[in-house]
């Protein structure tokens, strides 16, 4: 659904366009046609071919076209989104034609204070995401004074504008291959609240505020951050102003080597033209890039200082974004000497780590005057706060707080990552229960874990 509503359906010697895209600055044509399409909604669908009482609670078209289907919940009659799942689950059958995998962008299920998402039914193996906004850095939305809690998936989500970007930039069928096994499997994807979010805010405030400013984004594992980051570059580099582009590239830099294949691979696929991405082993490489036109450069922060003032030598003119994916994390020895070795007197403690080092870089301003800096870390230093993050003043100190927070409680309450503090033993518990002489740290490994497992009923 989301290519034809894209790229039109070609039917020899007819090319049928289904769905008037955005329009550009200043192009009046095109806005004129824009305002042609024709969002609708329809209260109790009947959607079965073969049931004819079988009815949906809300479906979505545009231009005709079924795009997004709701079963909505109202817990005043006892009923809640997890109803509306198990709905979705054992009542909505996938071999229909509008729940087949790929026909709708996305299925909502909702009531009055949740709201999950699923993009593939399945029956009982359909999986569903929260597209919660997060509450005291929890899971769950906060009350709303104005209306119910989940009022903003019409009143913001799903308006004219926000709907066709999600479509145009946003939506996406890729396509997975296992490492070890090769196979391939094909998903769906549309974004979880908080990465929508993160890149509709980022997006104007770079088009307001121009190329220059840096970026704190604090994504907790679990987040998407690969999602995230493809769909920011990938939007960055359609800004413009004036009718001109805003950047001529886009600097992808990640520490994590199995994820930088990931990262390519994923903004590759999000790309409508593959040959704007390019990978950056060495510096030569990225001067090739950018001279070939390549408007998507990825690139490891092992090679991250030397590319830097290749940037700056060669390359004045042009504007860039740097995107560095968790800078904080992952250090191996030859990374380590490498980047010492790259700030040499700026860097020189073999004990700092990478979110250091590119914090010793904006020290020794070795960064660009012409790029925007969006760093992507789930628990930021101080440092990297005063760096990177936004000045507030508090009780007459200024503080720093990042631009953008999706929190490790909600990742935890959400179910995206386990929180390793439920499942752990003190270490006196330990201590006390097998000590034979105050000098041998040995102990009887069966006897010890029975009484472990005595003492944590006894405990519970």
């Amino acid at each position: 659904m989301v290519d034809v509503l894209r790229n039109d359906i070609k039917v020899y010697p007819a090319d049928l366009i289904m769905f008037y895209a955005s329009p550009s600055e200043g192009n009046e044509k095109a806005k004129e046609m824009y305002g042609k399409n024709i969002f609708s909604i329809t209260r109790q669908l009947r959607y079965s071919t073969s049931v004819d009482k079988l009815a949906l609670d809300l479906c979505l078209f545009i231009n005709g076209l079924p795009v997004i289907t709701f079963e909505l919940k109202n817990q005043l009659t006892k009923q809640n989104v997890n109803h509306a799942v198990e709905q979705y689950k054992n009542d909505r059958d996938p071999r229909e034609t509008i729940f087949a995998f790929k026909r709708c962008m996305v299925h909502f299920a909702l009531d009055d204070a949740r709201i999950k998402f699923c993009t593939r039914l399945a029956g009982k193996a359909s999986w569903f995401l929260p597209f919660d906004k997060g509450y005291k850095d929890g899971a769950g939305n906060p009350p709303n004074p104005n209306g119910i809690m989940t009022d903003y998936l019409w009143k913001d989500i799903l308006t004219k504008a926000k709907l066709t970007r999600i479509i145009e930039n946003y939506a996406q069928v890729v396509e997975e291959i296992d490492p070890e096994t090769k196979k391939k499997s094909i998903k769906q994807i549309f974004p979880r609240y908080h990465q929508l979010d993160v890149v509709e805010r980022l997006l104007p405030d770079v088009k307001e505020n121009g190329i220059g400013k840096k970026y704190l984004i604090q994504h907790s594992a679990g987040s998407g951050k690969s999602n995230s980051i493809a769909w920011l570059a990938h939007q960055l580099i359609g800004l413009t102003k004036d009718g001109h582009p805003m950047l001529d590239s886009v600097l992808v830099v990640t520490d994590r080597r199995i994820l930088d294949k990931q990262i390519r691979d994923t903004i590759k696929q999000f790309m409508q033209v593959n040959s704007t991405v390019a990978w950056a082993e060495h510096s030569g490489d990225l001067s090739k890039a950018i001279t070939d036109g390549k408007r998507i450069i990825v690139t490891t922060i092992e090679k991250f200082p030397y590319v830097v003032p290749k940037l700056g030598a060669e390359h004045k003119e042009n504007r860039f974004a740097i995107i560095i994916d968790e800078a904080h994390s992952g250090q191996s020895g030859r990374n380590s000497a490498q980047m010492n070795l790259a700030l040499s007197g700026l860097a020189s403690d073999n004990d700092m780590d990478n979110e250091d080092k590119i914090n010793a870089m904006v020290e020794g301003r070795k960064l660009l005057k012409n790029a925007s800096y969006f760093a992507f870390t789930a628990t930021p230093k101080n440092k990297t706060l005063e760096t990177f993050g936004i000045p507030y003043t508090e009780g007459g100190e200024v503080k720093h707080r990042p631009f953008h927070v999706y929190t490790m409680k909600q990742a935890i309450q959400e179910g995206f990552i386990l929180d390793v503090l439920q499942n752990y033993t003190a270490i006196d518990s330990f201590y006390r229960l097998m000590k034979t002489v105050e000098d041998d740290p040995m102990f009887d490994k069966k006897r010890a874990q029975k009484k472990l497992r005595n003492f944590d009923l006894e405990q519970h």
